[in-house]
This record gives C-alpha cells, structure tokens and sequence, in this order.
C-alpha cells in the first residue's frame, strides 16, 4: 500500500535537519474550516502546524488561518486544487455537492466506528480511492487523513423529537448524507458554517441543529440557547477531517518531506480521536446540570432512519461509479469487521 510505503520512511524523519531533505523550504498558507480552539476538531491543524515546524526544525513552515480569513470555509476545495493556496484543512463533506462520493470518506450514517473507519482508510484501500475520487472529478489535491473524533450528538432542538412525524417542515442545519436522510423525511435542510450557528438559533433563522461533540457544541454555546440535545449521533459515528494539499504542490516535496506530512497527520488522527474521548463525558455531564436534556432516540425511530439511511445510500450509488465503489468496499470490510467488532467488546450496557 503506497501510504504505508511512505510511512515506512518515517524513521529517517528524525535526521531529516540535516542533509538535502529540506533542501527547498516549504512555506505553505493553509486556511482552516474550524477554529483551532475547538478539539479534536480544529486543534489537529494548529498541532500539524507546530510539529511540521519543530520536527523540521523550521525548513516545513505552515501558517494556519482562522475560518474565513482568508477562505471561505466551504471553498477550500477549490481554492486548494486551483493553487489559490498550498493547503487547506476541512472536513470534505462539505464538498458532496461537487464529489458525490466524498461523504463516504467523511461521515457515514451507521457507519463504522472512529477506529474501524481508520483500519478501512489505512489498510483497506480506503486512502488510494480518495485520491483517486478526487481526481476523476478534476479536482488536483493530494488528501491526507488529518482528524478523526467519535460520535456527534444527533443536533440540539428547540422542541422535543419522539418521532419521524417530528421532523417534517423543521428547519434544521444538517450535514452530509444525514443531511439527505432528514430531507427525505420532510425536514428543510441548510448548511451553515460553524461559527455562524449561535446566532442562527438565537434569531430563529433555523429550529435546530447539530455541529459536532459535547466538548465543541460547549465552546460554541448552543446549551444556552436550545436545551434539548439528542443521542446518539446516527449521522456521524466519525468524522474525519483532512489536509487538503495542492497536487503540484504535493509532487514538488521531497520524499522526506511527504513522509513528515503524513506522519504528522497520522500522529494527529491519533491525537484528536483521543482529546474527544477525553473531554466529552465530563462536559455532558455538566450540560444536564444546566438544565439540558440529554434525550436518546427510542430504538424504533432509530431503526426507522436506518431503513431511510439504507434508500439513500442505495440512491446515491446507482448515480454515481465512485460512491458505488467505495460504499461496496466499505460494506466488505464491515463483514468481517462485525464478527470481530461485536465479540471481541464487552457491551455498553454490561
């Protein structure tokens, strides 16, 4: 697998401030989605950053910008692949509209846990099918797994959710192929960046919304507003975010240098998962002492939406020859996967 070749070169990365490594500085600009204060969400790209700096001893210099200031969040694709800028970091389903196939690699409802969507991505093909997605589409990046974290919560809603019936005509913020499954089910769906959401809420512009983790909804204050937040997040069991680089850009790097990027993001997949794992029990634990009602799905409505998760998915393949490829490789590997997944655990509820 041509990720783990490169990933073999690692070893040498230690000696690599001396010698003709870095015989050409790399300066790259690298516009963010997220803010680099939320966790495991936006803090991997401020890492990268600060680790391709000292592990280069400054020959690998990134310079990180905040959402929007100097790309839109949801044009990083294009600004990326047409070299407005060397690099972006993003979470690619905000590109679904332009590459059909890419929330496969983004965020999946009922799909794989954190740690098997990496053991797919990793040693499943999964990394040689993104590039290659990208690139039947035109679009000239090189994409490198940068970010992963656990489950969202399914949104925060002004009313409480019981039922399917609930969702029709609710004007909801809702991402990637969930974003499809509520529309299916008579919701009015619309993208809205991050940092935009709390006001959204606040002046009614949408009922509800879901974003990400505890540990950022926290930070970005949706508990003071809404105060019921559902479980669990059917629409992302992962999310995973990317370092979107230049494809010319990517082959102008040396061995070395290809090799101290992907280790830097490997390390960083690791780092965020954990850093989520970490601080979300504590903060829904403090959501419920502020009054916020941490509501689960009853199992009936949860298997109602993974009947419409099956349409749509199914939908989508007969459409498109990427989605179709990709979704049947990640189905094969869930075979085997499930033998494994569901006798090797020791249940929640235990």
């Amino acid at each position: 697998m041509k990720l783990l070749k490169v990933l073999t070169g690692i070893a040498g990365v230690i000696a690599l401030t001396s010698g003709s490594a870095f015989a050409d500085d790399l300066r790259w600009k690298m516009p963010v989605a997220f803010a680099t204060n939320l966790p495991g969400l936006g803090s991997p790209a401020a890492w990268v950053a600060d680790s391709l700096n000292t592990a280069s001893d400054g020959h690998v210099q990134v310079r990180v910008y905040e959402p929007g200031k100097l790309v839109p969040v949801f044009d990083i694709l294009q600004a990326v692949s047409d070299g407005k800028v060397d690099a972006g970091y993003t979470w690619i389903g905000y590109d679904q509209g332009k590459v059909p196939a890419i929330p496969l690699f983004a965020a999946v409802p009922f799909g794989m846990k954190p740690w098997a969507y990496t053991g797919w991505y990793y040693y499943g093909g999964g990394h040689e099918m993104l590039q290659e997605v990208y690139a039947n589409k035109g679009f000239k990046v090189h994409a490198q797994l940068c970010g992963i974290i656990g489950p969202e919560t399914a949104g925060w809603y002004s009313e409480k959710i019981e039922t399917l019936e609930d969702y029709k005509g609710l004007k909801i913020r809702f991402a990637g192929l969930g974003g499809k499954v509520l529309e299916k089910l008579g919701a009015s769906v619309t993208m809205i960046p991050g940092g935009e959401l709390y006001q959204a809420l606040e002046k009614g512009t949408i009922d509800a919304t879901e974003f990400s983790m505890p540990a950022i909804d926290q930070i970005l204050g949706f508990d003071q507003v809404v105060k019921y937040n559902l479980f669990p997040g059917w629409h992302q069991q992962f999310t995973a975010q990317y370092m979107l680089i230049n494809k010319d850009a990517w082959e102008k790097t040396t061995k070395a240098q290809k090799a101290l990027v992907v280790a830097s993001c490997t390390a960083a997949t690791t780092m965020a998962l954990a850093e989520g794992e970490y601080k979300n029990g504590k903060v829904l634990a403090g959501f419920q002492e502020k009054g916020v009602h941490a509501d689960q799905i009853p199992i009936d409505v949860l298997k109602e939406l993974k009947k419409v998760t099956g349409e749509v998915l199914e939908e989508e393949a007969s459409k498109d020859a990427d989605f179709k490829r990709v979704y049947e490789s990640q189905n094969e590997f869930m075979k085997s996967y499930k033998v494994w997944d569901t006798r090797a655990y020791v249940p929640a509820d235990l």
